[in-house]
């Protein structure tokens, strides 16, 4: 591998690119959340098709993870970083001149392309720039950087879409992304892993149908029924392909996704809880918007302040994880932050039409705070166990896992979320097709409502919505509760040097 005998000193300028790549993954994240009423407003997207719109860039960024990481062992992580951004600004343009579901659908797989090659690359160069002593404060604060853009992403986006069209949540990504690839290529050193496994396409093609199919089956169920002929098949097909992934990289001699990482228990474990709290986040991250600003009825800038509660509580967490770690040890502030998120989700399920913001406010700083607490000393960990030599595909496993279980939190969560909302939305009296636009979304009933001067239907609506985001929060509180009891049973911290207590040692020594 090519790496200087001795730290890099350009390491923390370096940084910089990292920390310029990852705000614009972090900002696209949360600009798409908050502009989905807007476009399920003036696009006509259901519930469903909202949902193909967030998952449809998780679900190839999961896919393409894997692969990206080798491409980046192999041929030089620099070149591959900024070959990704160039990808995510392509598709960043794509979106910002679509005018249908489908095209803005298929722009934001694009995306996913570039998100791909950004995300572990940016995390596989970190190993070989920073000697041990300072691995775990340059990953906390490239964390960061990714967490520092979700706050920005409804702010800004918000701001746009109450002066600008739609398609400018996409565009606004063009200065962002050139910034990062400048920084890349000015301050980022070439490093690479020439006997990295090759990339395998069978296996990406494996991991990319199986993700699709099982997330294509969860988005459809709701509408179809999840005893639908076509849910059973593409949920059973997911389930093959994946299955058949696992046996396949089992048998390989050198396999692209490494079982012996997934066999190692501080990695898998800790990789686990991050997947939990990615699964309750992005979940989260999409029910949220609709009820603040359909239900509550602000607009789309005010809908990214008041979700401003939720990114300060995960900001300070992170920011205040490590000295956490350094008194508690991984295990107990791991621990903790679920606890503390299963407490939110608990309290945020009492929500009633009628608790108003502050209620709200109280619940989303907690959850923001379990976590931060819960998030950062999880991936600290689980990217401790990585040998360096394995950075590129090590990483790419650990963030394919997280976004694989993003993209199920969005399809699992938001169909729950769909699935109630149509059984509680009282439409008697409706006509036939307004009946069945009101139930795609809560969106598309207020609009029916309005133009049917429908008070009763508007009223229903925000009873349904409420409803079924109270059953998406307790379902997160019940996994983050087992999670907690899970990383407290089995999770542990550490070694630690001789004389020094193990629960006092921040993981940052590498575990082969």
């Amino acid at each position: 591998m090519t790496q200087a005998s001795g730290p890099d000193p350009r390491r923390w300028w370096a940084l910089g690119a990292m920390v310029a790549s990852m705000l614009v993954l972090g900002f696209d994240m949360t600009i798409l959340n908050v502009a989905l009423p807007t476009m399920a407003q003036q696009l006509g997207a259901t519930t469903g098709q909202q949902q193909w719109m967030a998952d449809a860039y998780v679900v190839v960024f999961a896919a393409l993870m894997l692969p990206a990481g080798l491409l980046g062992d192999r041929f030089g992580r620099r070149k591959m970083l900024i070959t990704g951004l160039g990808i995510f600004l392509a598709g960043s343009l794509i979106g910002s001149l679509t005018t249908s579901v489908g095209a803005v659908i298929a722009a934001r797989a694009v995306m996913g392309i570039g998100g791909a090659l950004v995300m572990p690359l940016a995390m596989a160069v970190l190993p070989t720039l920073f000697p041990t002593e300072e691995r775990t404060k340059a990953m906390g604060i490239v964390t960061a950087a990714s967490a520092l853009g979700l706050p920005l992403g409804p702010l800004v986006g918000g701001f746009l879409l109450d002066h600008f069209w739609w398609g400018s949540v996409f565009l606004v990504n063009v200065p962002m992304v050139a910034i990062g690839i400048t920084a890349c290529a000015l301050l980022l050193p070439e490093t690479r892993d020439p006997s990295a496994p090759r990339v395998d396409a069978v296996s990406t093609a494996l991991t990319a149908a199986g993700l699709g199919s099982l997330i294509y089956g969860i988005i459809e169920a709701p509408t179809r029924g999840w005893g639908d002929s076509v849910v059973l098949a593409t949920l059973a097909a997911g389930v093959v392909l994946i299955a058949g992934l696992v046996v396949r990289e089992r048998r390989a001699a050198r396999p692209m996704l490494d079982m012996k990482l997934l066999g190692h228990r501080p990695f898998l474990l800790n990789t686990l809880a991050a997947t939990l709290v990615m699964f309750i986040l992005s979940g989260l991250m999409f029910v949220l918007p609709q009820y603040l600003q359909a239900v509550l009825g602000n607009d789309a800038f005010g809908t990214g302040v008041r979700m401003m509660p939720l990114m300060a509580g995960l900001m300070v967490a992170a920011k205040g994880s490590e000295p956490v770690v350094r008194r508690f040890g991984a295990r107990g502030a791991i621990t903790a932050g679920l606890a503390v998120l299963a407490f939110a989700a608990f309290l945020g399920a009492r929500t009633t039409v009628d608790s108003g913001y502050g209620f709200t406010a109280l619940w989303l700083t907690i959850t923001g705070v379990g976590f931060g607490f819960a998030m950062v000393p999880a991936m600290t960990a689980a990217l401790a166990t990585l040998p360096p030599d394995r950075a590129g595909s090590g990483s790419g496993l650990l963030m394919t896992v997280r976004q694989v279980g993003s993209a199920i939190g969005i399809a699992l969560l938001g169909s729950l979320l769909a699935g109630i909302f149509a059984d509680r939305l009282d439409v008697a009296g409706l006509p036939g097709a307004a009946a069945d636009r009101a139930g795609d979304s809560v969106v598309a009933a207020h609009l029916v409502a309005a133009k049917l001067h429908d008070g009763r239907l508007a009223t229903s609506a925000d009873s349904a919505y409420v409803h079924g985001m109270d059953m998406v929060l307790l379902v997160c509180g019940v996994a983050a509760v087992i999670t907690a009891l899970l990383a407290a049973a089995l999770l542990r911290n550490p070694a630690a040097p001789s004389g020094q207590p193990e629960d006092d040692v921040v993981p940052t020594a590498v575990d082969a």
